[in-house]
């Protein structure tokens, strides 16, 4: 049995295609140029399965070929050898390279985003566009997860209120914008209530969640890839950027990276999958500065934008920092530009409800001019969607 044929026992149809293709190609650069594919995708691949198959105990080139039955996993092999250098016994435990396995986890995630790259549909691009003005969507703490029952928080809130809201929202405010050429979908943070199915806060305190974190990362991704056709159909380019919260530090990445994959051959999205806190994006003489707001106070962000970003801060007359976080809408005019706090659609849980937090509950669409700055902005308030 060849190396690669021992290895399709882990592999799924599409890594098995590869294989096929390596195997009859001689190399995994003329097998991606037969497959139409990046060969790295194919290299990872096979990393991936060789990290699958070894963790179960195969791994023939380093006389690993006891394998465990599915389910258990091999923490390490211990291999005894003669004086002619072959292997006389075989102890079938020990520890692993940890950071070695994080790598090839890694690898291995990445292998599976393949599976789903490029599945967005075209959508047709709008045939005048502004480009002059930019549209931009802040989306403050969605919150998608949280689980509120009006006895004890003053109002009802589940994964399918989330959804039903978002899209209502979006809907609107895309119908009222103008054609303005470039878009940013700018998630200020918190889009999940919770980052783990141990549904805690980062200090340990239970939440109120609704359903099983899967499901809520599945409904959270539909509806931001709901949000992104939409404005494709009115904008010719939307920007995404999706900030890290307090709430879900992880889920929040994972998020940008699904968001990416799903409309990586979409060349009129830019999904924006950098790690950072703070994010910024010029337009013209238009700066704009976002991160969650968790971390620093608002009359620090300007400075703090001044510092990343000195030459565009130079290049720039309209500067505006975007936040979240603290669900209330708050703006306040600094030497330099404006510090703004948005709304949320999601109503309290019953511990912020006890604490005496109230704010309404709002999205908004603001239209910058490359050249002006702000010059109009759009409100939609959660209570003309709900009729309460």
């Amino acid at each position: 049995m060849s190396e690669f044929e021992s290895l399709k026992k882990w592999a799924t149809p599409r890594q098995q295609s590869y294989l096929d293709a390596v195997e009859k190609q001689g190399s995994c650069r003329a097998a991606a140029r037969a497959l139409g594919v990046h060969h790295s995708g194919i290299v990872r691949a096979i990393a991936s399965l060789k990290y699958q198959a070894a963790v179960s105990g195969h791994s023939p080139e380093h006389d690993m070929t006891h394998t465990v039955p599915d389910g258990y996993q091999v923490k390490g092999v211990s291999t005894y050898y003669n004086a002619e250098g072959k292997p006389t016994g075989q102890w079938v435990k020990s520890s692993l390279d940890y950071e070695r396995q994080a790598e090839l986890f890694k690898a291995w995630v990445e292998t599976l985003s393949d599976d789903v790259r490029g599945k967005a549909q075209p959508v047709d691009a709008p045939k005048h566009c502004d480009a002059d003005l930019l549209a931009v969507f802040p989306i403050g703490d969605p919150h998608f997860g949280l689980r509120s029952w009006w006895q004890d928080a003053g109002g009802d809130f589940d994964l399918g209120i989330a959804e039903s809201l978002t899209f209502s929202a979006v809907d609107r405010l895309v119908d009222s914008a103008p054609a303005a050429k470039t878009a940013v979908l700018l998630n200020l943070g918190d889009m999940f209530h919770a980052d783990n199915q141990s549904n805690q806060s980062k200090s340990g305190h239970q939440l109120d969640v609704d359903g099983r974190w899967s499901k809520v990362l599945q409904v959270g991704l539909r509806t931001m890839i709901h949000c992104i056709k939409r404005m494709l159909e009115k904008h010719e380019t939307v920007v995404v950027r999706i900030n890290r919260g307090n709430h879900d530090g992880h889920s929040s990445y994972a998020l940008s990276l699904m968001l990416s994959c799903y409309f990586d051959r979409e060349a009129r999205v830019d999904v924006d999958i950098s790690p950072q806190p703070f994010w910024y994006f010029q337009f013209g003489k238009v700066l704009i500065g976002s991160m969650h707001g968790d971390t620093v106070k608002g009359k620090d962000m300007l400075s703090i934008m001044a510092a990343d970003e000195p030459e565009a801060w130079g290049r720039t007359k309209h500067r505006y920092c975007y936040l979240g976080h603290v669900h209330h809408h708050d703006s306040k005019e600094y030497a330099g530009g404006i510090v703004e706090y948005f709304r949320t659609l999601a109503t309290r849980d019953a511990w912020h409800t006890a604490q005496g937090y109230r704010a309404g509950r709002d999205m908004c669409l603001i239209v910058h001019h490359k050249e002006f700055g702000e010059i109009e902005r759009h409100r939609v308030d959660v209570g003309s969607l709900t009729g309460a």
